[in-house]
């Protein structure tokens, strides 16, 4: 029987990749190990989004291959790299790394069994090129009844619901990583969130590059243009995936992760308020707020919309939590831009927020601009934003002191508010004895940084 290791690297687009990769392994009567000393196969499934994931994923395999190297028992193991960074330069690393035996991209998430049954028991000789089988503008996208073994708790799971970007960010290389956007069908979706619910997962993660934009592909008037809003009158939206989702019987929350602003409309706003098992809570990343900075990113969004977006969704929603992320120090910022977007925040109070500082990304229009901001000033800026977003979340939780909150308990003692997503935002500390993986309410009794305490 082979045994396969398996490294995942990256967001939660490519854990379900690698979830995906499991579930067909081992349907092909394969078993996974956790120990790469014990494993016939090691698979890196890696990331390439920014130069620090892409510096790990080098990394991971370089260990790999090392280990395979220095560790007598593992001589003959294969080691396959998957995933983005293995789409992005399929060109370049079979010369880069001539000791992995294959190459595979996100088309070939599905093919993983056969690849790996013509690697075993076949000698690769010292010269000879790994096996490459990554296919340009990938296609595949996930069914309901795709195999799958998930690599969540038993109370949480993730849910594709698209793949692809239709967006030209100039900053972003995803788009010619993960091909055109291309949703699921609406029916294909429910069905597999309602045989998570039917099995005790409490909180589904809605994720895709751009989950706005579900079934916005499929509209069959016209070709939807990247500023199109959510209209549920031309088709399946995700207004109406909500609404379908939200009439699932069960105890659960729905959590959106990786909304574009372009496409919020005052209908699914009006949804997700009427929407009781829509979780409170909208990661929507805005990346800047000055107009000029916007344009130079290619956002499809200005100052001025954002700011109206934002009173619409606090007014239509009551208790919203909006979660952000910005990037400063890209090229041509200036200090009058920067001011700006501090000013911003401030006035804004957002309860959860993140800041990255520009990484130049070979491939990307960005990389080729003038004006790149001093790598001190980035740095500079980077420091000064994240302690104006903390100066927010010590507000907000102050607030938040002496509320009664429902929580998701994830292990014993932790517990995550329906403000707080898994593995990014803050987490609530609890009773122990309260069962893990079942909702609790609790009396918030202080707080300490970014995290609640109810014990």
């Amino acid at each position: 029987m082979i045994k396969v290791g398996l490294v995942s690297l990256g967001c939660a687009k490519n854990l379900i990749d690698s979830e995906v990769m499991i579930g067909h392994l081992q349907q092909a009567g394969m078993t996974m190990t956790p120990d790469a000393d014990l494993a016939d196969v090691l698979i890196i499934n890696t990331c390439s989004f920014i130069d620090m994931a892409k510096k790990e994923s080098i990394g991971a395999v370089h260990e790999a291959v090392d280990g395979r190297a220095e560790e007598p028992r593992r001589s003959k193991q294969k080691i396959i790299v998957a995933g983005c960074m293995s789409q992005r330069f399929a060109q370049e690393l079979p010369g880069l790394m001539p000791d992995v035996d294959a190459f595979i991209g996100l088309d070939q998430v599905t093919q993983v069994a056969p690849i790996i049954l013509g690697l075993m028991g076949r000698e690769k000789e010292a010269d000879a090129a790994p096996d490459n089988h990554v296919t340009n503008q990938p296609k595949w996208i996930p069914d309901y009844d795709t195999p799958r073994f998930r690599l969540t708790p038993k109370h949480m799971a993730y849910v594709k619901i698209a793949e692809g970007c239709n967006h030209t960010c100039s900053f972003c290389i995803i788009p010619r990583i993960r091909g055109r956007h291309r949703s699921r069908t609406q029916e294909s979706v429910v069905r597999e969130v309602q045989e998570l619910v039917r099995s005790g997962v409490k909180e589904i993660n809605l994720i895709s590059q751009d989950t706005t934009y579900f079934g916005m592909d499929m509209w069959t008037d016209s070709r939807p243009n990247p500023r199109s809003p959510v209209d549920s009158s031309k088709g399946d939206s995700l207004a109406t995936l909500l609404t379908a989702l939200n009439a699932i019987e069960g105890d659960f929350w729905i959590r959106l992760l990786y909304t574009h602003p372009a496409h919020w409309s005052d209908e699914l706003i009006e949804t997700i308020a009427r929407c009781e098992k829509v979780a409170r809570y909208v990661d929507m990343p805005l990346q800047h707020i000055s107009t000029h900075m916007l344009d130079l990113m290619k956002r499809e969004t200005n100052g001025a919309y954002i700011r109206d977006l934002i009173q619409r969704m606090r007014a239509g929603i009551p208790n919203i939590a909006i979660r952000t992320t910005f990037i400063v120090g890209f090229p041509g910022e200036t200090e009058e831009d920067f001011n700006e977007l501090i000013r911003f925040i401030e006035d804004e109070k957002f309860e959860r927020a993140g800041v990255f500082e520009y990484s130049r990304e070979e491939g990307t229009r960005a990389a080729t601009m003038e004006e790149h901001v001093h790598h001190m000033t980035r740095k500079r800026r980077w420091n000064e934003a994240m302690r104006a977003i903390q100066r927010n979340v010590e507000n907000v939780n102050q607030q938040l002191n002496g509320r009664e909150l429902k929580v998701l308990v994830e292990e014993p003692g932790v517990a995550r508010g329906e403000w707080d997503a898994p593995d990014i935002d803050a987490t609530v500390m609890v009773d122990k004895n309260l069962p893990v993986g079942s909702f609790a309410n609790v009396t918030i009794k202080d707080w300490r940084g970014y995290d609640l305490i109810a014990v």
